[in-house]
């Protein structure tokens, strides 16, 4: 597993807009970045907060998920404001959860938000 400490750590790996990683990942920060972050055959787990424009990954593990895409096996956070989502079994925020789109590629995929509604609106985070 990779595991960033600082924000400096995570700049220092991204190579033209796009943070690759190998496997699994750690934040333990609250991290924002102006770029993609792929996930190949690997979960993310963050500490606090993460802000990306995109999100590649299997399963990913937050508090908070601020992003205009996310492609992922499961998701699981406290708050999630996103634009399209597309997830594989099950996607779900504690507190919030907005997106612009969301679609489950199992038949029986599940999508919820345990304290509000799931809320689909039109103005999604800005790409940067």
């Amino acid at each position: 597993m990779k595991t960033y400490k600082t924000q400096q750590e995570v700049e220092a790996d991204i190579v033209d807009g796009v943070l690759r990683i190998q496997g699994d990942v750690s934040f333990e920060f609250s991290l924002s970045i102006e770029a993609s972050i792929i996930v190949n055959a690997g979960n993310i787990i963050a500490w606090g907060d993460i802000i990306a424009e995109d999100i590649n990954a299997w399963d990913i593990n937050a508090r908070n998920i601020i992003a205009w895409d996310i492609n992922a096996w499961d998701i699981n956070a406290r708050d999630i404001k996103a634009g399209n989502i597309s997830f594989f079994a099950v996607a779900f925020a504690r507190i919030s959860f907005k997106c612009k789109s969301i679609i489950g590629k199992r038949e029986n995929s599940k999508y919820f938000c345990l304290d509000s509604e799931v809320e689909i609106v039109n103005n999604p985070p800005k790409k940067k």
